[in-house]
């Protein structure tokens, strides 16, 4: 254990802010942040794309680059926003407002602009800029809140119900984000009108204003150790600014340092860009092979979200009592043998299924039941296994990268002897968003290559496209995330962090901050030199 404080030392906990235990009000008012962490990417990536070459008249060119281009940016406001937001505990501002939930106060007013983004009759500028205002905002809010829940607890179990509570959110999120149009199209007609994208986007603007207020009252941050708080709070000095991005681009490289983090960014990207190419393609998927317009691409992501939700809820429980490596593994199983279900539908070509669609009026529900116009198993079969499947995996391939994130800045700790969440959720943010940028421009290019229409002179209205476009669609959709998807297979071979190894990890960290320097055990040296990718000797910033 550390060593007793000596007489006059301050006290390390900022007077008034008492050692704090989470309760499930914080776990699911953090939690809630990612309404909009989660709910502005479903909406982006689930429709976006769509509404850009279905409703704007842009080609699936102009539409990936609006979607990739500001993400290429975010390779510097990402890192700099987590390098920021560290640092600011030397500042007066830090110590008086938070120097994580600053920038959350900042986004509050503006996050209802994204409803801007929805509005047709527009120039290819316009979508971009008011894109990249969208964005960053959403980069001020997420990689500083995404630290929170590293903050608040060292607890493995506590940072898995972190984790649990943020996914089932941000699946209900999703739920939300694909079942809004069907709600709107039901109640306010207007059947694959663009109105219903924009009152879908002005309702999840005020929805994101509102959970991060509640982010802000329900979560706390780090508290200052003894040392910090010898440190006076001062301004950025001019000197000092321009000496930012030089520290900061060195401390994010010292991050891939880090074994288990390099392995957990092979794992974060095989999960997260399998998905960025799927929702950038299965819409125009449903429109061009399934024959289904805006209600049945509505409903059968409504299913795949409710599915991912379901399968969030039993991930949870995987992770904490076997770890992530498993859970990561069943939910690729289940993602490829959905991507492999809708190559086999494109091959067969299933007869009756559009006149079965038509006869249900484009409601998919309808077709569960048999007394229904058009009532067909085989319907129903290829209507809803695959995507239950798709959703039952990315579910799973959703939760496990960001539950494996609260772990790291602990084995980070052992290396550096500090802590640097937000140096890490920069870097995670960093490489996701250069990885996302150039999955969905690659994805909007091949597409485009592939001769598919985008209806320019008849917004709205379905085009009939080439057999060699719906080809191409279709094996971007299926292949892609299937060779991402294997590439974190082979990464999860060798990722040993779990409940186990984590509590190893801790009591190792305690031992290292009292002033040891080698393991308690043979076996303890080994799993922490196996997580670090450090000998024992050179831990606790002995190694620099």
């Amino acid at each position: 254990m550390a060593a007793e404080q000596t007489a006059g030392t301050p006290d390390p906990m900022p007077r008034g802010s008492p050692v704090r235990t989470p309760t499930w009000i914080n776990y699911w008012g953090w939690g809630s942040g990612d309404m909009l962490g989660a709910g502005a990417q479903a909406v982006i990536t689930g429709w976006l794309f769509y509404f850009f070459t279905t409703f704007c008249g842009l080609t699936a060119v102009e539409a990936g680059l609006i979607l990739g281009l500001p993400r290429l940016l975010e390779a510097i406001t990402c890192p700099l926003i987590g390098y920021i937001s560290d640092n600011l505990r030397h500042t007066w501002i830090g110590h008086k407002v938070g120097r994580r939930k600053l920038f959350l106060l900042l986004t509050i007013p503006l996050l209802p602009s994204f409803a801007l983004i929805f509005r047709t009759g527009n120039t290819f500028t316009y979508y971009l800029l008011c894109f990249i205002f969208f964005e960053l905002l959403y980069t001020m809010f997420l990689i500083p809140w995404e630290t929170l829940a590293a903050e608040m607890t060292k607890d493995y179990k506590a940072k898995a119900k972190f984790a649990g509570a943020r996914m089932i959110v941000a699946q209900s999120s999703a739920i939300l984000a694909s079942y809004l149009p069907t709600l709107i199209i039901n109640n306010f007609g207007g059947k694959d009108s663009p109105d219903t994208f924009f009152w879908m986007a002005a309702i999840f603007g005020g929805i994101f204003s509102l959970v991060v207020l509640i982010v802000v009252l329900t979560s706390w941050e780090r508290p200052y150790t003894a040392d910090e708080m010898l440190i006076q709070p001062k301004p950025f000095a001019l000197g000092e600014a321009l000496g930012i991005p030089l520290r900061m681009f060195r401390d994010l490289a010292s991050t891939l340092k880090i074994r288990a983090f390099r392995q957990h960014l092979s794992l974060y990207l095989g999960a997260y860009i399998s998905q960025d190419i799927f929702n950038t393609a299965f819409p125009i998927f449903v429109a061009t092979v399934l024959m289904g317009a805006t209600l049945v691409i509505s409903q059968l992501m409504t299913t795949m979200y409710i599915a991912q939700l379901v399968s969030v809820m039993l991930a949870i429980s995987i992770v904490i009592r076997t770890g992530p490596v498993l859970a990561y593994r069943i939910a690729i199983s289940f993602f490829g043998a959905a991507l492999l279900l809708y190559l086999t539908f494109f091959m067969l070509r299933p007869a009756g299924f559009a006149q079965g669609l038509t006869l249900l009026g484009g409601n998919i529900f309808d077709a569960l039941n048999p007394s229904a116009p058009g009532f067909n198993p085989a319907l129903v079969f290829w209507l809803f296994v695959p995507i239950l499947l798709a959703g039952l995996g990315r579910g799973t391939l959703n939760f496990v990268p960001w539950s494996v994130y609260n772990y790291l800045p602990d084995i980070d700790e052992a290396v550096t002897g500090q802590r640097r969440e937000g140096i890490f959720a920069g870097v995670m943010t960093l490489v996701r968003k250069l990885a996302q940028s150039l999955a969905i421009i690659a994805t909007g290019w091949i597409i485009d290559m592939g001769g598919y229409i985008s209806p320019k002179s008849r917004p709205g209205q379905l085009i009939e496209q080439t057999p060699e476009a719906i080809q191409t669609i279709t094996l971007l959709m299926v292949g892609g995330p299937i060779l991402v998807m294997l590439l974190g297979l082979l990464a999860s071979w060798s990722f040993r962090l779990n409940a186990r190894t984590h509590a190893v990890l801790v009591h190792e960290v305690e031992r290292l901050r009292a002033g040891a320097t080698t393991a308690e055990s043979e076996e303890n040296r080994k799993i922490v030199e196996d997580l670090t990718g450090w000998r024992y000797a050179t831990l606790w910033g002995r190694g620099r």
